[in-house]
């Protein structure tokens, strides 16, 4: 692939036949408007999208962005890379927000209080994406993560939201916090990354696994292996745009339009027919985030 197609959009997918949901989009880290996005997206059948914050200000973007569009729905949250940043302080500025100075423990909290209000809202579906991440977050920052995750189960329950769940290589955590906090009644694992015992361990507890474009990728095979054994009623599919972009565009921008480009690498790993696979995935979404 030239270097220049790496700025080039992917062409449109052909249509699925049955309308679907992208799970887990970033429309606000997009090049597109809002309008735009959603409007290629439902040209090849992806009809909702679940917008989720990250910090608080994506969380009210989210918000605001469901409130004025039908086929939105938000999630709101302080990202696991998030906590830290505000406890302990971003000198290299490596978020949107730029450097940031240390908050300490009472930042957090005040920033969880405004999670806590935005998920109340009746567009806001769940409280996520939060969860674990040993890949960015070093050992300095792993009270914080913890203390947030925590936080943000117990306001998922409060609300009877979902909880969107980031669980990067730091599957046992994740799943033990779980156990311990009690799970909300609606969990969805993002962009899954277990293999396929903890697909079996996942679908024992109901809670949902959404598949996203690394389904596709060469080296994914323990995640197909996951999706094979994962039941079909806990099945979602996501973009996580702008990043993750399905094969064969890996390297370009993501979008909710190429869900269908997974979609169909997932129907071909799980032995369903594209349709079958996509009314299950479009009853699944409906239900893990309670529209």
């Amino acid at each position: 692939m030239a270097p220049q197609d790496k700025n080039t959009p992917p062409p449109l997918p052909e249509p699925l036949r049955v309308a679907v949901a992208d799970s887990h989009t970033h429309l606000d880290m997009q090049d597109s408007t809002v309008e735009e996005a959603l409007a290629k997206a439902a040209s090849v059948g992806v009809t909702t999208v679940v917008q989720v914050g990250c910090d608080l200000a994506g969380s009210r973007w989210a918000a605001e962005t469901a409130a004025a569009h039908d086929s939105v729905h938000a999630t709101v949250a302080l990202h696991p890379n998030e906590a830290p940043r505000i406890v302990l302080g971003d000198p290299d500025g490596w978020s949107r927000q730029g450097a940031r100075e240390p908050g300490g423990d009472s930042a957090l909290d005040a920033a969880l209080a405004e999670i806590d209000k935005l998920a109340a809202l009746p567009q806001v579906r769940g409280v996520g994406e939060t969860g674990l991440d040993y890949f960015r977050t070093g050992p300095d920052g792993m009270a914080a993560q913890e203390a947030s995750f925590r936080a943000h189960i117990e306001i998922a329950k409060r609300h009877g939201k979902a909880l969107v769940i980031h669980d990067r290589e730091a599957h046992d955590d994740v799943l033990r916090i779980l156990r311990e906090e009690g799970a909300p009644d609606r969990v969805v694992f993002h962009c899954y990354s277990g293999d396929a015992a903890m697909a079996e361990i996942c679908a024992a507890a109901g809670y949902f696994m959404s598949f996203a474009g690394n389904v596709t990728f060469k080296n994914a095979q323990p995640l197909r292996d996951a999706l094979a054994v994962a039941p079909p009623e806990l099945v979602l599919v996501e973009t996580d745009a702008p990043f993750l972009t399905p094969a064969p565009y890996r390297g370009r921008a993501n979008a909710p339009y190429l869900i269908p480009v997974t979609l169909r690498a997932m129907a071909e790993v799980t032995g369903m027919t594209e349709d079958a696979l996509a009314t299950a995935v479009a009853a699944n979404t409906a239900r893990a985030f309670g529209y």
